[in-house]
């Protein structure tokens, strides 16, 4: 990575030219029909982009999103700590009983994308998140869908995951 995921786009800049694209993090695997209905998703209205998410349990290992009632994305919080998890609940973000959703790493931009990629400063863990980008998107009026990848989802980072789905077949 360049450090973090905030640059790596940069990275195909010039190739992508003036379209749309499918950005993934390398280590998510997902069933291959998941990446047409996330286009015909990302068809059925003016979007500046799609971020896909699924629920979970565990929110504070990555990106926590929030949408509106449309499920277009109006607020994230990257990696939250207890204290932001706090605070998100006493805003009314993180409410009890309602599905929190995790950022699972797969998205469609369009190049406006890196408009947000090069303005990028360091996150206080010494990266350049791409969620930084997402937010200034959203905060820049850039309509965001949401999109809930249904059926298998996996982030094959940790070996024990990799072994798991090589017994598993």
């Amino acid at each position: 990575m360049q450090d973090g995921t905030g640059k790596a786009p940069e990275l195909a800049r010039e190739f992508i030219g003036p379209a749309c694209f499918i950005l993934t993090y390398g280590d998510i695997l997902v069933k291959p029909e998941t990446y047409a209905q996330m286009i015909r998703h990302y068809n059925t209205d003016y979007f500046s982009g799609v971020v896909t998410v699924i629920g979970s349990e565990d929110i504070t290992k990555g990106g926590l999103f929030f949408f509106d009632d449309k499920f277009c994305l109006k607020h994230l919080v990257e990696k939250p700590s207890p204290s932001q998890l706090e605070q998100l609940r006493q805003e009314g973000w993180l409410k009890p009983n309602e599905t929190a959703w995790y950022n699972a790493g797969i998205y469609i931009f369009r190049p406006s994308l890196f408009e947000y990629t090069a303005r990028l400063q360091k996150s206080p863990r010494g990266e350049y998140e791409l969620t930084d980008a997402i937010a200034a998107l959203i905060q820049g009026q850039h309509p965001m869908a949401g999109f809930r990848i249904e059926g298998r989802w996996v982030d094959v980072r940790d070996p024990q995951v990799l072994a798991e789905l090589e017994r598993a077949g």
